[in-house]
């Protein structure tokens, strides 16, 4: 049973949005979590339901592979729209990958979990003459994610937004790699921004933001924020 609570935001009627926090590489997790979104809208159906992933679906954890793979597949339930924003991860592996990349950004990203998505392919850190080895269609998705979605009175994003930046004037590397100010951002905000990111214990419901990185590659749960008119509920797994 899904417990819900009051809102910061409020979405139209007849929409609900599922929205997972970060991956990384946690595939059992992620095809779990969307087994329980897909039960969820079966015992609950929504006349408009928005799957949303917030991004780094890559680095750390066992098997970032799988975790595209899963990606690319249908949505849990047939029906369920499907959005997939980019996150900081997914621009340091692009980076990396890129034919001219500099020394100093392939060690960027290996020193920050890129060598277990090499891993999750069967290519080596220490070699990137193999690199190549990576299908070009999932370099294609990760090309092909969206930095942002707005839906209501909310705004989707993998690290969150610049204060006082209108949304449509919002640089992608902000919505990709923000903390602060955002996090203790105490002014109005023009939407409740939905973003991952920044690990925490448990979701954190502000009223300017929801965070929902809870750490699954780190031990924590994987979550999804449930949004329906005022209220807000959280699938784990």
């Amino acid at each position: 049973m899904l417990t819900e609570s009051l809102a910061p935001g409020r979405l139209p009627p007849g929409q609900r949005i599922y929205a997972i926090g970060d991956p990384h590489g946690c595939a059992q997790r992620l095809e779990a979590l969307h087994d329980r979104i897909a039960e969820h809208l079966l015992d609950h159906p929504a006349e408009q339901a928005t799957l949303i992933h917030l991004g780094d679906y890559v680095d750390r954890g066992p098997d970032s592979a799988a975790v595209i793979d899963l990606l690319l597949g249908p949505p849990p339930l047939h029906g369920l729209r499907v959005v997939n924003l980019v996150g900081n991860h997914e621009q340091m592996m692009l980076a990396a990958l890129a034919p001219t990349a500099p020394d100093a950004v392939l060690g960027f990203w290996l020193d920050n979990g890129g060598a277990a998505t090499l891993d999750s392919y069967g290519l080596s850190p220490r070699d990137p003459g193999e690199w190549d080895g990576i299908p070009e269609e999932h370099l294609a998705f990760l090309r092909a994610c969206r930095p942002s979605h707005a839906a209501g009175g909310y705004f989707f994003a993998h690290a969150g937004i610049r204060p006082e930046v209108p949304l449509a004037a919002q640089d992608v590397m902000d919505l990709t790699w923000i903390r602060e100010p955002f996090l203790s951002w105490r002014g109005a905000m023009p939407a409740v921004v939905v973003h991952g990111h920044t690990p925490c214990k448990a979701p954190e419901i502000r009223g300017h933001r929801i965070g929902i990185d809870t750490g699954a590659v780190f031990g924590g749960p994987l979550t999804c924020a449930v949004l329906e008119d005022d209220r807000i509920g959280f699938l784990l797994a």
